[in-house]
């Protein structure tokens, strides 16, 4: 019978064909250990020789890393290995053979991953990952339409700036230059009048020349928008939203996020209400004694983990090269220093910023907007997501709401995941006023003649609506408890990256 590994349980005691692709192989001789997946896990198929299995014992034992195969044997349960289950292998087909198989189990350079992405896939890490991203994009399909939203496909060539204009990719359209859409949002206004409750969900594009670790070129952003909501509406979705989303993923992937080391209990936290500050108890949060703190706080323990690294490396490098070592601890010795020699990278440039973000945080001026470093220390100084709101309009986009109490504000918000993974949504109430947005258009130097399909809708029948923007990418390095957003995607576009 032909089964899937994540399915063996139920076939425990039975005779069973896997197929798939040879993980990782050792033997002692007399047996043979193939780790086989098979797209759905990972299971430990024993080949023992003997005379039934005369006829491919030997091929087993040279069987090339990633070669395709296919077995039979009987399914019995085995807790202390991989999967949980063993197959004792009665039958052997080499599908198709692999050879050299350029990603070993050896440590390799974040570049020669992401040159190989098309094989890096298969790599146990970034399949845990990719399952997650799969069940998150499932979550944002279905909040929205059990909850009586509309798919609306937004169009990816745009004829003008959705966002800053400074971030746009332009692009020649048959002799007329149109721009890679930054958003679906305008357009997706037009369908909330026509069925009150909408959403667009794809890739969306920003020339923004940054590598930092929370960037990409292009990236999946979900975005609902809502008729006849203020603010308030709109906040308490965005949050209702989010707790969906990292409840599904808690409940569906408690094994993957423990082999990503995620810390479970923190998610298990992530309840509503979340926290909501102001843009002005922001700025104080900034300018107080908690973010100096925090700040002076990491860069001594920072400094004293650098050193203990340092250490650690001089000590297991010379163990490795030490003479009557055995293979098999030098190679996890060299692993080991590898992965302390990136730990390093990482803090000794985190370490050099850290006096830098002490004094952007002590010298920020009001009407500034809130950059990466600042996000991170609101976030890491709230245990749950943080709504940050009504932001100065001048460093807003021209479509959000002036408040209403004070014409220096709009009607909008951040919200800014835990743990210091910064901003994962950005939403507003959207100017409902023809004459405002007009302003608004003039005021942020753009043409109106580019915005006139979306300033009709303050023609005919405006009413109060607003909503929000989700990144996909930053939501799942947050959940995951990912350093870098590039492991996020199947194939990352970054600031000089675009292969394959």
């Amino acid at each position: 019978m032909k089964a899937a590994i994540k399915d063996l349980s139920q076939h425990v005691g039975k005779e069973v064909t896997l197929e798939g692709w040879l993980y990782n192989r050792r033997d002692s001789g007399k047996i043979a250990f193939l780790v086989v997946r098979d797209g759905t896990g990972l299971c430990q198929c024993v080949v023992a020789k003997a005379p039934e299995t005369e006829g491919f014992f030997d091929t087993a034992r040279r069987l090339g890393q990633e070669t395709a195969i296919r077995l039979t044997g009987m399914c019995r349960a085995n807790e202390k290995q991989i999967g949980g289950h063993e197959v004792d292998v009665t039958a052997l087909e080499v599908v198709g053979e692999s050879q050299d198989y350029p990603i070993t189990p050896k440590p390799h350079g974040i570049d020669f991953l992401f040159k190989n992405r098309h094989l890096h896939f298969r790599s146990r890490r970034q399949w845990h990952i990719l399952r997650v991203r799969a069940t998150v994009i499932d979550e944002i399909r279905s909040y929205f339409n059990r909850n009586g939203y509309t798919l609306i496909d937004t169009p990816i060539f745009a004829p003008a700036a959705g966002e800053g204009a400074q971030t746009l990719f332009e692009v020649d359209y048959f002799g007329e230059p149109v721009y890679m859409a930054q958003t679906g949002q305008l357009y997706v206004e037009t369908a909330c009048m026509a069925f009150g409750k909408v959403y667009c969900f794809g890739p969306t594009f920003r020339a923004e020349k940054s590598k930092t670790r929370r960037h990409l070129t292009e990236f999946w952003m979900v975005e609902p928008e809502i008729a006849y909501a203020d603010l308030d509406t709109v906040v308490a979705v965005a949050e209702d939203f989010v707790h969906s989303i990292a409840q599904r993923v808690l409940r569906d992937h408690k094994e993957d996020l423990e082999f990503l080391g995620r810390d479970l209990s923190f998610l298990e936290s992530i309840q509503k209400p979340f926290a909501r500050i102001t843009y002005d108890e922001a700025v104080d949060i900034l300018h107080g004694d908690k973010a100096r703190e925090l700040l002076e706080n990491d860069l001594t323990t920072k400094t004293a983990r650098i050193e203990e690294l340092n250490k650690a490396i001089t000590e297991k490098e010379a163990e490795s090269t030490a003479q009557g070592v055995k293979q098999w601890k030098k190679d996890k010795l060299i692993a080991e220093v590898a992965e302390h020699r990136d730990e390093l990278a990482d803090l000794e440039e985190e370490v050099k910023n850290i006096p830098h973000h002490m004094e952007l945080a002590k010298n920020f001026k009001w009407g500034k907007d809130l950059g990466g470093s600042d996000e991170t220390i609101i976030s890491r100084l709230h245990e749950r997501p943080c709504f940050v709101t009504h932001y100065p309009r001048d460093v807003k986009a021209f479509y959000m709401k002036k408040n209403e109490t004070d014409d220096r504000l709009c009607n909008n918000f951040d919200l800014l995941a835990p743990q210091g993974y910064g901003e994962i949504i950005g939403g507003s109430q959207r100017e409902d006023s023809y004459d405002e947005l007009m302003a608004q258009i003039n005021r942020h130097e753009l043409d109106p003649a580019d915005y006139a399909w979306y300033t009709d809708l303050r023609k005919y029948g405006s009413v109060p609506h607003g909503g929000f923007g989700l990144g996909v990418e930053r939501t799942i390095a947050w959940l995951c408890g990912l350093k870098h957003i590039r492991e996020t995607i199947p194939f990352p576009r970054m600031m000089g990256r675009f292969y394959p």
